[in-house]
């Protein structure tokens, strides 16, 4: 696995099909709209206990908000923090690892939300899911 992911392969050998890119290109760029995209969720999770309508124990709109804050910030620290890690490492290893990261951030979300945690929705959506953004789509620039 660790030759399939090393950075010496990320080289297209003669006669690769470039028509490869863009699907994998749409892939990425779906994933990074999820951040913004999981305001659809919001007002379903208002509702999760009463169905029809909000009751006391449900989580209220500007408890659901705090996601996307706490995505952006971890978004800003991660490509900070992992952007050499992802020079270094090459695209298949910083992608492999964050598809791991942003299922995996998903799965546990969804895991929060079924046992009514907020805390659990707060750190798998908005810390694990959006670490894989910033670690799999930020690259320093070079001059």
């Amino acid at each position: 696995m660790a030759t399939f992911l090393a950075r010496e392969r990320t080289i297209a050998a003669p006669g690769y099909s470039r028509w490869l890119i863009p699907p994998a290109a749409l892939c990425v760029h779906l994933c990074i709209g999820q951040a913004y995209a999981f305001s659809v969720f919001n007002l379903p999770m208002t509702k999760l206990i009463g169905i029809t309508q909000s009751v006391p124990d449900d989580w209220k709109l500007t408890d659901l908000g705090w996601i996307f804050s706490i995505a952006i910030f971890v978004l800003g620290a991660s490509a900070a923090l992992l952007g050499r890690w992802v020079e270094e490492g090459g695209p298949r290893r910083a992608m492999f690892t964050a598809a791991l990261c942003w299922s995996g951030g998903f799965l546990v979300s969804a895991v929060g939300v079924y046992i009514h945690n907020i805390w659990v929705v707060y750190s798998a959506t908005a810390c694990l899911a959006v670490l894989a953004w910033g670690s799999a789509t930020f690259r320093r620039s070079r001059p």
